[in-house]
């Protein structure tokens, strides 16, 4: 079931900002678009998945296993044949919407809803390891996506992958589950009371009803906010900074390990202290990474930051998705984390554009990284009153 997981995750990465950047300046010139127009179809692709996933998320508690991540896979297939034969703004838009509705959100929310349910004692192992699929595919995708390019072409590339996910992940994931055992595998698991101290067998409808939540809310979406932003507007930074573009991506791959390392660590602290006692903790790295970046100089400062952020996306990957199930059981808890993943990508559609404004009124690096910062400051203040009283309606 790990392995479920863990590759489920792994193949959502081709709907991921990180996967699709690298084929940006391909399409802009095949299609004619300005760097405006392709942002404002991608924020828009990102937005309508959001709230699509926020409707069809909860589904995942109603069908089995293995149907509900056949018809994911099918619309991550689709989307791949439209990325494929692209040759308009619609068609494009049209793409996007199921890379990132398929790719990005329903893959690791089918994939965590399943071990959420299928852990109970070290959820917080299990979701740090499934979650691994996020860094293993910043790690090694960017490569994969360049030699394709190279090889066969931007669009012939998203064909190979269109191959990819029906002839080696579908039979890959159904071994896996029949391993796992259908009959645990596929089923929703029965109630589970974890060592949370404020257990709930909670409903979307109780969440949002929970003023806890919404005091939690703003650090939860600060690492997604925080590093799309970062990574959407790169350039203005590294202008600014005078840091290369070959010394960021060698930074990046320092990211994507230092996140896969720190979640193994954060999973086994979850499973001793708790994900409601963790949380609260999980912005002081981006506020410190980022207070880095904006004061300091020189080539250290880049490794500094993106290792410091790679620490900061790892707590919230396997903090945030351990906490649902602790706090308002597992019942519900794919209707739950769908409302919750819909919040995450709108959260990285309007990191663009917000930012965007902020560097177009004028401001530096430094204040770009310290607006960030200080987002993640507030979250952690508000958090710090959150989960700790009983459930308070709003």
């Amino acid at each position: 079931m790990l392995l479920f997981g863990l590759f489920t995750v792994f193949i959502g990465n081709f709907g991921q900002s990180f996967f699709i950047s690298w084929y940006g300046a391909a399409i802009q010139q095949q299609l004619g678009l300005s760097a405006a127009a392709y942002g404002s179809a991608y924020s828009g692709a990102t937005l309508v998945s959001g709230l699509t996933i926020m409707v069809i998320g909860g589904a995942v508690d109603k069908f089995p296993l293995r149907r509900f991540v056949t018809l994911v896979a099918v619309g991550l297939t689709i989307a791949a044949l439209l990325m494929w034969r692209v040759d308009s703004l619609l068609s494009l838009v049209l793409a996007l919407f199921l890379l990132r509705f398929c790719g990005q959100g329903l893959m690791p929310h089918t994939a965590m809803t399943a071990i959420g349910r299928y852990f109970s004692l070290n959820r917080g192992k299990a979701t740090s390891i499934a979650g691994n699929g996020v860094p293993l595919g910043e790690m090694i995708l960017p490569s994969i996506a360049v030699a394709l390019i190279a090889l066969a072409g931007w669009q012939l590339s998203w064909l190979i992958i269109a191959f990819f996910v029906p002839l080696v992940f579908l039979p890959l994931v159904f071994w896996l589950l029949s391993k796992a055992g259908a009959s645990e595998a596929e089923t929703v698991a029965p109630k589970v009371r974890t060592d949370a101290t404020d257990w709930v067998d909670g409903s979307r409808r109780t969440l949002l009803s929970d003023g806890r939540f919404w005091r939690a809310l703003p650090l939860l979406l600060a690492p997604p906010f925080i590093v799309t932003g970062l990574f959407i507007h790169q350039g203005f930074v590294l202008e600014q900074k005078g840091w290369s573009p070959a010394l960021f991506a060698s930074a990046f791959v320092l990211y994507g390990a230092v996140h896969w390392a720190a979640s193994i660590v954060v999973g086994s602290l979850v499973d001793r202290y708790s994900a409601t006692r963790l949380f609260k903790f999980m912005g002081i790295p981006f506020v410190l990474g980022l207070s880095l970046g904006a004061f300091r100089e020189g080539i250290w400062v880049v490794y500094a930051m993106m290792a410091t952020l790679g620490i900061g996306i790892a707590m919230m990957g396997t903090i945030a998705n351990a906490l649902w199930a602790e706090v308002y059981g597992t019942t519900h808890l794919g209707s739950i984390r769908s409302l919750f993943t819909s919040l995450s990508v709108l959260a990285t559609s309007a990191s663009p554009a917000l930012l965007g404004l902020l560097i177009d009124a004028g401001i530096d690096a430094r204040t770009f990284l310290l607006s960030m910062a200080g987002y993640a400051a507030v979250g952690v203040v508000l958090a710090l009153t959150a989960f700790h009283e009983p459930a308070s309606h709003s």
